[in-house]
């Protein structure tokens, strides 16, 4: 599912450039309480929104590169309990079971799309919270309508295409950074999508929701997992990274998580090749010092924000839970 373009080198911020419409087997029943509506953006290009309920402050979950809503399915229950929030959110446009159209798309694009969703549902200030490339959608809508939302959470999001005040290292810097080729599943991985739902565990850490991978993966006629998708919204990722749009002026209230050190995963902790685990250990060690060259940057670029550092993963929200939750709790309970 994701982590692979990370491990090629393509960084931890971009998740996995991987890709539309989900088919599922009719037995199959996501179990996430959620509603799926389709909000209309654009001519032709309506986007799914998943609605988790609850009361209280509307908070919106945006995933990163390659990832849909229902990368949330097992977080935002919690997030809807701990912070006591009406959860939602929003697959972007060319991602699972949202439209797509090659006009038009770039991080103001992404952005118009979100401040679209707000304006459908109506609500009232929400909270943004973009895991990796999602934070450049939340520093568009930030610079741009900052009246239009309370406050920002990056996880793992405020990398050079989110903030970047000429202080910090630069996307280049990034991009230049490779690690180790990932392990790919096996036919008895493929089994089923339980079966590589627990190999990507197993493999990498933490356990992401059946129902991402069947939204990302195509599936045999059977019900099996094929190939990853290959989703049409990918070719924005590259724009947004190497384009000149910088952000380094937003006047909303943020709370800043990034995973330092990102532990190393664990096929490369494990992995028998002594080259392997070297290569490893240099792309988190420059890694791990570029992340915090960029949070320091932040820190003094943004002296409103709340910048916190946890020994994690890219996906800290999943390494780190409880942490994530506790943190979102207090930001959100903080706002006016």
């Amino acid at each position: 599912m994701r982590r692979y373009a990370q491990a090629a080198g393509c960084l931890p911020i971009l998740a996995l450039l991987a890709p539309v419409g989900a088919q599922q087997p009719a037995s199959w029943h996501d179990p996430s309480p959620h509603v799926v509506r389709f909000v209309t953006v654009e001519k032709d290009v309506r986007l799914e929104v998943l609605d988790w309920g609850g009361s209280g402050r509307p908070v919106i979950l945006l995933a990163g590169g390659g990832n849909t809503a229902h990368l949330f399915d097992d977080f935002a229950p919690k997030l809807q309990l701990t912070a006591r929030c009406h959860v939602y959110g929003i697959t972007r446009r060319g991602f699972g079971a949202s439209g797509f159209s090659a006009a038009n798309h770039g991080a103001d694009r992404l952005g118009d799309d979100v401040l679209a969703v707000i304006g459908a549902l109506k609500l009232d200030r929400p909270v943004l919270v973009g895991h990796s490339i999602a934070g450049a959608e939340l520093s568009e809508v930030a610079t741009r309508h900052s009246d239009r939302v309370a406050g920002l959470v990056y996880l793992e999001a405020a990398y050079p295409y989110a903030f970047d005040n000429g202080k910090g290292p630069t996307m280049g810097e990034f991009r230049n950074i490779s690690g180790p080729q990932p392990p790919a599943p096996g036919a008895s991985e493929l089994a089923s999508f339980r079966a590589l739902q627990r190999w990507d565990a197993q493999t990498y850490g933490f356990q992401s929701p059946e129902a991402e991978f069947r939204q990302t993966w195509e599936a045999t006629p059977d019900g099996r997992p094929a190939k990853p998708r290959d989703f049409p919204g990918s070719q924005v990722f590259m724009t947004i990274m190497t384009g000149d749009k910088r952000y380094s002026d937003m006047r909303v209230p943020a709370l800043v998580v990034f995973a330092i050190p990102h532990i190393p995963d664990e096929w490369t902790a494990t992995s028998k090749d002594p080259a392997v685990r070297g290569t490893a250990r240099s792309y988190y060690s420059a890694l791990d010092i570029l992340a915090e060259k960029q949070a320091k940057s932040l820190e003094a670029g943004w002296p409103t924000a709340r910048v916190i550092r946890l020994k994690g993963r890219h996906y800290v929200f999943a390494s780190n839970e409880s942490d994530v939750l506790r943190e979102v709790r207090a930001f959100v309970a903080g706002l006016k």
